[in-house]
C-alpha cells in the first residue's frame, strides 16, 4: 500500500482510535429517515441495509460539482467519466460490479435507457441543483428493485418537503474557467392543498480535448458541452391520508466528442435528449401505506460525424429507447413488531435505431422490445425494544425472453446500544440481458441467460452526536456473466467474477466548528474471462478493468463564523488497469492524488457567495487510457433565496 494511503488513513485514525464515521449524514441513527431500503419511510436504526445519505446541506456545499463527481466521493462507488471532460459517458461501478449493475432511481422509480448496451442511465441528464438528497443503498437490492440492482441502488430524490409559503424562489449562477457557466432557477410553493415545483438548469462549457494528445504537438481542439434540464411537478393533498402527484422532466445536452483514444475529431458530436413523465398516488395511515406509480420514458441519441458540416464522407448513428413502468405496493404494520410489504411491477422497454455511413452503407435496427412482470414480498421485524431488526424477502420475475428468475434477501441487524449496531446480509441479485445484447443485428444473442449473483456483507456501525462510523466487509460472486466474445463477435454468458472488499467510513466533529469526513475502500478481484491478448483461451485476472484496489477520500470542513464555511478535500486512487488495445496486453494506469477546496459566505439569509476549486495542483492523471482527465477547474457563483 502506498505511503499516501497510509498517511490519509493515519490522519483519520488519530481523530478517534475506536470508531470512525461515514458520509451518512453526521446525525444519530434514530434521527435519520430513509425510504430506499424498504420503499417506505423508516428510521435508519431499524434497517440493516448499508445506506449512505447525501443530504441537502451536503449538496449545497457541492455547487461546482456534477452528480457523478459527488457519487464518486462515496465509499465503494466509482463513477468513471465524472473526472473526464463534461459530457463524457458516466459509468457507475459499485463495489467492483460491472457497468449496468447499479440501478439508478429517481424518487424511487427505476431509471434506465433501453437503447444502451448495459441499459445504464446517463448521469449527465441530472442537475445537482434540483436534487433534495441522494440515498445510496449498497449490496444486492433485486428483491425490491428487480434487474440491474446487483451491486446496489442510487436513489436521486427531487421531491421537496416542509414547503409552507405560497411562493419561493431560488436562483444560482456560476462562472468558471474553460468558459464555464451554470444557471439554475427554481419556483416552488404551497397553496392550500396544492404543492408545486418548477425548475430550470443549464450548464455550458468550452471544456478541453476529450482525447489525449500523446505526441503533444497535434493541436487537439476543445470539446464543448451545453445541457438543459427542465423539471416540473404538482402534488395535491386530497385528504390528510391521500395525495396524488404528477411530474414531467426533459433533459438534453449536446457535446463535442473525439474519434477515440488518442484521436482528435473536430466535427463529431452527440445530441442526447430524455423525457420522463408520470403520475402517482400515496395513501398513508399510521399502519397502512399504499403507493402506485406510472412512468413513461423516452430517450433519443444522435451521433453526427461530419454529416451536418457537409463532409463528403460521414457517419450518423441514431438510437431511440422507450420504456413504461408501473408499480403498486402496500406496506402494513402489524402491531409494533412486524411490517409486511407486498407489491408488483411491470416494465416494458423497446428500442430502435439506424446507422448510416458513406463507407458502410445504411443499417437499420428493427423495433425490438421485451417486458417483465414481478411480484415481491418482504417482512420486517422490529423487536419491542428496537434492538433486533430482521428483513426477509423474495421476488419472482417473469421475463418475456429469459423466463422466470427468483431472488431473496435475508438481512438481520442488532442495536447493541443506542450508539452501536451490527449488521449482516445475504441476498441474491440478477441482471437481465439488454435489448441490444439480445437483438443487435451483428452481436445479439437470443440465447443469453440472466446474470446471477450471491452477495454477503457484515459490518458494525457507531453513531452519536459527534461521531458516525461504519466498517463493512462484503463479498459477491457472479455466474453467467454477460460479456462480448471476440471470436464469435457476439455477446455470451461466460464471466465468473468474485469481488471481496472492505468499506470504512467516518464523520467526526471534534469541535462545533470543524467536521471531518472520509472513507477508505479496498477490494480484491477475481474474474475468469476471455484472454484479451489471444482471444482464444481463457484466463483468470486478479484485477478488474478501470477499478482500483484502494481509494481514499478525506474532507475537512471548518466554519469559523456563522456566515463562513471552508473545506479542503483529498482523494487518492490506486493503480488500476485498462485495455491496451485489440489483442494487446492491458496497461497499468498510475495512481493519483487530487486536492480540492470549497468556500461559501452567507451574506444574509437570502444571498450566498461560493467558490469551488478542483484539482488545485493541476495533477495530470488518467481515468481511461487515451482520454484526458480534468485539469484545475475553478467555479465561483452566487445563490439567491426568497
Amino acid at each position: 500500500m502506498s505511503k499516501k494511503i497510509l498517511t490519509l488513513i493515519a490522519l483519520g485514525a488519530t481523530l478517534n482510535s475506536f470508531a470512525q464515521q461515514d458520509t451518512l449524514s453526521g446525525k444519530p441513527l434514530e434521527k435519520v429517515t430513509v425510504t430506499t431500503p424498504f420503499k417506505v419511510e423508516q428510521k435508519q436504526n431499524t434497517t440493516g441495509k448499508v445506506i449512505t445519505v447525501i443530504d441537502k446541506e451536503q449538496l449545497e456545499k457541492s455547487e461546482g460539482k456534477s452528480v457523478g463527481q459527488i457519487l464518486n466521493e462515496q465509499a465503494g462507488v466509482v463513477v468513471l467519466g465524472s473526472l473526464n471532460n463534461t459530457g463524457s459517458v458516466q459509468t457507475v461501478y459499485m463495489r467492483g460490479a460491472n457497468a449496468g449493475r447499479t440501478l439508478i432511481l429517481m424518487d424511487g422509480i427505476p431509471m434506465n435507457d433501453p437503447s444502451t448496451i448495459s441499459t445504464d442511465y446517463d448521469l449527465n441528464l441530472f442537475s445537482i441543483n434540483y436534487i433534495e438528497r441522494i440515498e445510496i443503498c449498497k449490496g444486492a437490492q433485486s428483491t425490491l428493485y428487480g434487474s440491474d440492482a446487483i451491486a446496489g441502488v442510487i436513489n436521486i430524490i427531487t421531491i421537496k418537503k416542509n414547503v409552507e409559503k405560497p411562493v419561493n424562489i431560488k436562483a444560482t449562477t456560476t462562472f468558471g474557467n474553460k468558459n464555464t457557466s451554470r444557471n439554475n432557477f427554481q419556483l416552488f410553493g404551497k397553496v392550500n392543498k396544492l404543492m408545486y415545483t418548477a425548475r430550470f438548469a443549464q450548464l455550458k462549457t468550452d471544456g478541453f480535448s476529450s482525447a489525449y494528445d500523446s505526441a503533444g504537438n497535434k493541436n487537439f481542439d476543445n470539446d464543448g458541452y451545453k445541457g438543459n434540464v427542465l423539471n416540473a411537478s404538482v402534488q395535491y393533498q386530497f385528504t390528510n391520508k391521500f395525495s396524488v402527484r404528477t411530474f414531467v422532466q426533459h433533459s438534453s445536452y449536446k457535446a463535442d466528442i473525439d474519434a477515440g483514444v488518442f484521436t482528435d475529431k473536430r466535427d463529431y458530436f452527440i445530441d442526447n435528449a430524455t423525457l420522463n413523465t408520470g403520475v402517482g398516488f400515496n395513501y398513508k395511515t399510521t399502519q397502512l401505506t399504499v403507493v402506485g406509480n406510472y412512468q413513461y420514458s423516452e430517450t433519443k441519441r444522435h451521433y453526427d460525424d461530419g454529416f451536418s458540416t457537409g463532409h463528403t464522407t460521414y457517419t450518423t448513428d441514431d438510437y431511440k429507447g422507450f420504456s413504461n413502468f408501473y408499480e403498486l405496493y402496500a406496506s402494513y404494520k402489524i402491531a409494533k413488531r412486524f411490517t409486511v410489504l407486498v407489491g408488483n411491477d411491470f416494465r416494458f422497454a423497446s428500442m430502435d435505431g439506424a446507422y448510416n455511413s458513406t463507407a458502410w452503407g445504411l443499417s437499420a435496427y428493427k423495433d425490438t422490445s421485451m417486458n417483465q412482470y414481478s411480484i415481491y414480498a418482504s417482512v420486517l421485524y422490529n423487536s419491542l425494544n428496537n434492538k433486533l431488526n430482521v428483513e426477509l424477502g423474495g421476488r419472482i420475475n417473469n421475463h418475456s425472453r429469459y423466463g422466470s428468475v427468483s431472488t431473496f434477501t435475508f438481512n438481520p441487524s442488532y442495536n447493541l446500544t443506542d450508539n452501536w449496531k451490527v449488521l449482516t446480509s445475504i441476498a441474491s441479485g440478477f441482471k437481465s440481458p439488454s435489448i441490444y445484447q439480445l437483438y443487435d443485428t451483428w452481436s445479439g444473442n437470443q440465447d443469453l441467460k440472466a446474470e446471477k449473483s450471491i452477495n454477503f456483507e457484515a459490518g458494525v456501525q457507531y453513531a452519536n452526536k459527534k461521531i458516525n462510523a461504519r466498517a463493512v466487509y462484503f463479498t459477491r460472486k457472479i455466474d453467467n456473466g454477460i460479456d462480448y466474445n471476440y471470436i464469435t463477435y457476439k455477446y455470451y454468458n461466460f464471466i465468473k467474477q468474485h469481488v471481496t472488499g472492505l468499506e470504512f467510513e467516518f464523520s467526526v466533529k471534534p469541535i462545533n466548528q470543524i467536521i471531518i469526513t472520509g472513507n477508505y475502500t479496498t477490494q480484491s478481484f477475481s474474474e475468469t474471462s476471455q484472454n484479451r491478448i489471444t482471444n482464444m483461451d481463457t484466463v483468470t485476472y486478479n484485477y478488474l478493468l478501470r477499478r482500483p484496489k484502494n481509494i481514499v477520500n478525506l474532507t475537512v470542513g471548518w466554519q469559523p463564523l456563522k456566515q463562513l464555511y471552508v473545506s479542503v478535500s483529498n482523494k487518492f486512487v490506486d493503480n488500476r488497469y485498462d485495455v491496451g488495445g485489440y489483442a494487446k496486453a492491458d496497461i497499468q494506469l498510475k495512481n493519483y492524488y487530487l486536492l480540492n477546496a470549497y468556500a461559501e459566505y452567507r451574506f444574509n439569509t437570502s444571498i450566498k457567495f461560493f467558490a469551488d476549486v478542483q484539482n488545485i495542483t493541476n495533477t495530470k492523471f488518467f481515468e481511461v487510457n487515451g482520454y484526458n482527465a480534468m485539469p484545475t477547474l475553478i467555479n465561483v457563483g452566487v445563490t439567491f433565496n426568497w
